[in-house]
């Protein structure tokens, strides 16, 4: 599965979960980490847990073993890595406070609704 589409997956499912904000920045022109982040915000700490378990399952239907898993709830941000595509939940604040999508502005980004 191309990068492109599995972002596509996990935007899809994000919004199917009552994620909000959610955006797909193809970042493979300016990173050599990562081909696209999949960003989106959870309206209370018990919903990003909650998103974070559901993109495990979906990166695991998928065939994608994370590489890895960092924050947690109470924190405000959450951070799965599925290697090709990197997805990062906020809580409103927190997402606020580190912009992204500002840092990574030059980059192509798909608003998902």
């Amino acid at each position: 599965m191309e990068s492109k589409e599995m972002a596509s997956a996990i935007a899809d499912m994000l919004s199917s979960k009552k994620a909000k904000d959610i955006v797909m920045i193809d970042i493979a022109e300016k990173s050599s980490f990562a081909d696209y982040f999949v960003i989106a915000t959870g309206t209370s700490d018990r919903q990003l847990g909650a998103l974070a378990d559901e993109v495990e399952d979906k990166f695991a239907e998928l065939g994608i073993e994370p590489k890895s898993k960092d924050g947690r709830p109470d924190t405000g941000w959450i951070l799965v890595d599925g290697g090709d595509v990197i997805v990062n939940l906020f809580t409103s604040d927190t997402r606020d406070k580190y912009t992204l999508e500002k840092i990574w502005s030059d980059c192509e980004s798909i608003f998902v609704d």
